[in-house]
Formats: C-alpha cells, sequence, structure tokens
C-alpha cells in the first residue's frame, strides 16, 4: 500500500550563480577575448572605467622622437604588413590591359574566362560552356584562352593538372618529349614514385628517369595559390616566461587587457544620502563591477599557479629544447596546483606562452607519455621530433622504413609500435619510405 506523507531531508548542491558563470567564463577567455568582453561590460555599466595602455605608433613614435637615442634610418612597421590589394584577378586583369589590338568582344570574353578561375587559378568551366553563356564562337574562346593561358604565373587559366604542368614546361622553353610524356601518360606513376616503371616505358636508364621526374616536382601545380586571400592570425601571449639566475619565472601579462576600475563620480553618488530607485541601480552596477575585478584577479591568479607549475616542470626543455620536453598531463597539473583537473583545462583554453624558444600554445606542453628500456618516460612530441631527425638525416637512395625506424628507437631506448611511428611520420607531413626514395 502507498503511503503519502512529508519528510524533511538534507542535500548539497552546487548552485552555478551568474557571478560562478561569469568567473568561469573569464578564466577561458584569450586576452582578445577577455578585450572585447571587458568592452561589452564596460558599455553596459556606467560605473566600470576601463583604462587601456597606449600601444599606438604615434606614441611609439613621440617616445622616439623626445629620446637622446634617434635611428636615422627609420623603418614603419607597416612595411612588414603585405598588401592584400593585389589578386589574380587584377593581376591578370592589367596583364590583358597591356595587349593592344582586342576588339571589344574579345575583350569581354578574356575578362569573363579571368573571372572564373577558381583560387588555384584553374578554369573549371568548358570552352563549349563559356561560349554557350557568351554567344560566341567556340573558336573566339579557345583563342583568348590561349592567350590569357601565356600571361604570368605560368600555367594559369589550365583545365587539368597535366595542361598546368605542360604550359609551365612551355614557359620555361623546355621542350624535352621525356618531360611532356611523363606529364601526359605517366602522373598516376609519378605520384607513387615507380621511377624504374617510368624508366622502363621510356626505354631509358632510371637515373634519367629520375632526373626528369626531378624536375617535374618542380613545377606549381597551383600557380594561382599565391594570389589567393590570406587570413593572418596574431596571438598575444598572455604568459611570459624569462629566466632569473638558475630558475624560470613566469608572470602573467597585464599589459594585454585594459584596467578595471570604479568611475569615481558615480563613487560620491552613492555616497550621497537619498536618490530610491537609482541608488538601487548603481548598488547593483557597483556589485556587478566588483565582482569583474574580483574574477579578474583570480583569473590571473590562477593563470599564475598553473603555468609556473607547467614551466617548473619543463625546465629541461626551455634550457636544451624540444627533446627535453617532458610528458605532462592536466590532471598532474591539479595535483601540484591544488586546482580541479576542469579549472586547468579552462586555464590553458586558448592561451599563449612567451619563452626564450619562442611562443607556444599552453596545451603544447600535455603531452602523453611513452615508455622506454631505462624507465623513464619520453613524450610523443619529442618522439616526433627524433623521428623527423631521422628521415632528415636519412639516405635518400635507402630512405628508413616505419619498421627500421621502430628499430632506431628501440636501440637508442624508446619503445614505438610500428603503427605509431607510421602515425607520427604522417603528421609531421612524411611520406612512406617507398615514396620518399631517390633512384
Amino acid at each position: 500500500m502507498i503511503r503519502y506523507g512529508l519528510q524533511q531531508e538534507q542535500a548539497f548542491r552546487l548552485v552555478m550563480t551568474p557571478e560562478l558563470r561569469q568567473a568561469i567564463t573569464i578564466l577561458q577567455y584569450s586576452s582578445a577575448d577577455l578585450m572585447s568582453y571587458l568592452h561589452e561590460q564596460a558599455d553596459e555599466n556606467p560605473i566600470i572605467d576601463l583604462t587601456e595602455i597606449d600601444m599606438s605608433i604615434e606614441r611609439i613614435n613621440n617616445e622616439e622622437e623626445h629620446s637622446p637615442r634617434k635611428n636615422d634610418n627609420p623603418v614603419d612597421i607597416l612595411d612588414f604588413v603585405s598588401n592584400p590589394a593585389d589578386n589574380l584577378y587584377r593581376h591578370l586583369k592589367a596583364q590583358l590591359g597591356m595587349v593592344r589590338g582586342l576588339s571589344k568582344l574579345q575583350q569581354m570574353i578574356a575578362m569573363f574566362l579571368i573571372g572564373n578561375l577558381n583560387d588555384k587559378g584553374y578554369l573549371e568551366l568548358e570552352v563549349n560552356t563559356v561560349a554557350g553563356i557568351l554567344g560566341v564562337p567556340t573558336e573566339e574562346v579557345e583563342n583568348i584562352l590561349a592567350l590569357i593561358q601565356g600571361f604570368e604565373p605560368a600555367g594559369i587559366a589550365a583545365r587539368s593538372l597535366e595542361e598546368c604542368l605542360l604550359l609551365q614546361l612551355r614557359y620555361a622553353g623546355n621542350d624535352d618529349v621525356y618531360l611532356e610524356e611523363v606529364v601526359r601518360h605517366h602522373m598516376v606513376n609519378l605520384s607513387c614514385n615507380r621511377i624504374q616503371k617510368i624508366a622502363d616505358a621510356l626505354g631509358i636508364d632510371i637515373r634519367e628517369a629520375q632526373q626528369i621526374t626531378n624536375q617535374i616536382r618542380k613545377l606549381n601545380p597551383c600557380p594561382g595559390a599565391a594570389f589567393a586571400p590570406c587570413e593572418h592570425q596574431y596571438h598575444i601571449a598572455d604568459i611570459s616566461v624569462e629566466k632569473s639566475k638558475n630558475d624560470y619565472i613566469a608572470t602573467v601579462n597585464d599589459i594585454t587587457v585594459p584596467r578595471v576600475g570604479i568611475n569615481p563620480f558615480y563613487q560620491r553618488m552613492l555616497r550621497e544620502q537619498g536618490m530610491g530607485k537609482e541608488k538601487q541601480f548603481l548598488h547593483e552596477k557597483m556589485n556587478t563591477a566588483l565582482w569583474l575585478i574580483h574574477s579578474l584577479e583570480q583569473r590571473r591568479l590562477t593563470l599564475m599557479r598553473v603555468a609556473q607549475a607547467i614551466v617548473d616542470r619543463q625546465q629541461e626543455f626551455f634550457e636544451h629544447g624540444v627533446h627535453y620536453l617532458k610528458p605532462m598531463t592536466q590532471k598532474e597539473v591539479a595535483e601540484i596546483t591544488g586546482l580541479h583537473e576542469s579549472t586547468i583545462s579552462r586555464a590553458v583554453s586558448n592561451k599563449y606562452i612567451q619563452t626564450p624558444r619562442g611562443l607556444f600554445e599552453l596545451k603544447y606542453f600535455f603531452t602523453s607519455a611513452l615508455g622506454s628500456k631505462d624507465g623513464d618516460a619520453t613524450s610523443s612530441e619529442s618522439a616526433k621530433m627524433r623521428i623527423k631527425q631521422i628521415i632528415d638525416d636519412e639516405e635518400k637512395r635507402k630512405p628508413f622504413s616505419d619498421q627500421a625506424i621502430t628499430e632506431l628507437l628501440a636501440k637508442e631506448g624508446l619503445e614505438l609500435s610500428r603503427r605509431t611511428v607510421a602515425k607520427y611520420r604522417e603528421e609531421l607531413g612524411y611520406l612512406s619510405s617507398g615514396k620518399r626514395k631517390i633512384f
């Protein structure tokens, strides 16, 4: 029989308050994201005052003008920034403008063809299709296409990889029949590095076949790629590492984000009597601003603890390089710092650290451990660098197979499976030994 009644019991639950959610969000923000977030908060809250450090070129120039040491040959930082104005369309259009004697119809066909090249510089439309769209003879389109294919960069406006490579050979004045034969009929063998098959098909010596394939590999399969739009990504270091005597010290780069303060005008208003609802509104905004300041300080302290724990663990890496990178997990850092593992994950997310050995993402230092015969653990990143070194130094006529690399590493005390070696080799961007071989 079911009985109904009231029962009282105690239970503990973690309530995710808006303030706690804000603190968690702020911790995982990168410097750039945090900067945007603080500006949003300042726009919504009149209590918040943001003080930003002036990093403008004008300020730097003014300081240099008043400095007793002047540079006789000043360098403009903008000289090192690429000009995005020049793209493939404008580049080809400029060359078309130098061709004399074209009718308006021919210019229209040329502009249509130039405008329909993809980012690699290829024409994906058939000549018959273009002729149908424009309502012009197919022969006229072919003539104008041949004109454009004579423009720079060599190989532009090709309709296939083979045509692209042949255009480049002709542009260079190379009329070797063997080169054309390989491009027309043996690209599959070339991609698989089957040099002996190419030599047999052409009836030539394997060394001559190797020289021919080497020439073809120097050609550019994507002539338009150099003009493709490129998005530059700039990373701001959240942490800096510097050596002090025998130790490496981590510091948080506070300069990267504006400082949050309290507006003195509204602070005086809160001390005044009366005001009713307006004062209540200001009190709420004041509490929000104070909590934001507290959250920022907590972020700074957490980043400091996590970064210093990483730096202490990786002292040998900073001294000697990547081969001395120790395996490390977020769980280990959590135990060292006394923080929760999820806090470590948020702290290292989207963060960068400036070290004497370059700029690294904080996640770079978290690598899995690999066993060795002497009992010491080696990081996976260190193993990758050793594989890279082996392949770079190998005899190209007798490249190491994955199994041979596995055995070499085993002699050095690093035990990896052949499959793991193959995985790391592919991640490093190296082909298999058969495709690396030079005859």
